[in-house]
């Protein structure tokens, strides 16, 4: 683990995705902030991570925490994974909170966490991995806003890439975007409601899903991406590893 990244901040590392990009960092030498709603899950995490993960019980989309985990620990990576579990069900059959929620989740935290690092700002050389979706690319008709709030994650890691350039921060943005995988509670939602759509049973949806991307996987794309300062800007991650998006 690169001396820049001796201490990163996950968001959403209680489960899935954040807890396998946490246990990486803490295997990779790093202490980890992490950050989740639910103490006892996360509490869960720093009982089999020890004493290089600190546990914060808060929500991770307001601005006093992000600022005060900035400032406290200054730390040279930032993973922003924090999201909320779709309503499963057509556009016709949501309601405009249960539609709207992942913009209230997944993209407020992202910018809240991206204008921070911007304005504080992190240190030169930083890394901010925000995770977006591969149904960014090819929309999600189950999931209300889903596909829409991730994209605009993209947008935001942009226009931040473009402002640390043009201030001279020094800060690296990049964008990953998982494929749907069973793995997680977000993506076995997104299976079981997709294979109920296509009239096909459970196993066989998930067949056409493979290789199936684990959370593992993902864990070490992050690492992949933060550690090599010659990444792109975005890339989609998929059971058969990482491809640039042009």
């Amino acid at each position: 683990m690169s001396d820049s990244f001796e201490t990163a901040v996950v968001t959403g590392a209680s489960r899935g995705f954040g807890r396998a990009i946490a246990g990486a960092l803490v295997a990779g030498g790093a202490r980890v902030v992490g950050i989740a709603r639910h103490e006892q899950e996360l509490l869960a995490v720093r009982d089999e991570l020890g004493e290089r993960f600190t546990a914060v019980a808060a929500d991770a989309a307001d601005e006093a925490v992000a600022q005060r985990v900035i400032r406290e620990h200054r730390p040279g990576l930032l993973v922003l994974n924090a999201g909320a579990t779709p309503h499963m069900a057509p556009v016709h059959e949501q309601t405009w909170e249960s539609f709207s929620r992942h913009w209230h989740a997944d993209t407020r935290h992202v910018f809240t966490w991206t204008g921070a690092a911007l304005r504080e700002p992190l240190a030169q050389g930083s890394v901010v991995v925000a995770m977006s979706s591969g149904a960014a690319l090819r929309g999600s008709p189950l999931s209300g806003g889903y596909a829409g709030a991730k994209a605009a994650i993209r947008n935001i890691s942009a226009y931040a890439a473009e402002e640390s350039e043009r201030a001279g921060l020094g800060i690296r943005f990049v964008t990953l975007l998982p494929r749907l995988t069973p793995a997680t509670g977000v993506g076995s939602a997104g299976a079981a409601g997709y294979a109920e759509r296509q009239g096909v049973d459970l196993d066989a949806y998930v067949a056409s899903l493979q290789p199936i991307l684990t959370a593992e996987q993902v864990a070490k794309a992050v690492l992949e991406v933060a550690g090599n300062p010659g990444s792109g800007p975005e890339y989609l991650v998929s059971g058969a590893g990482l491809s640039p998006i042009n």
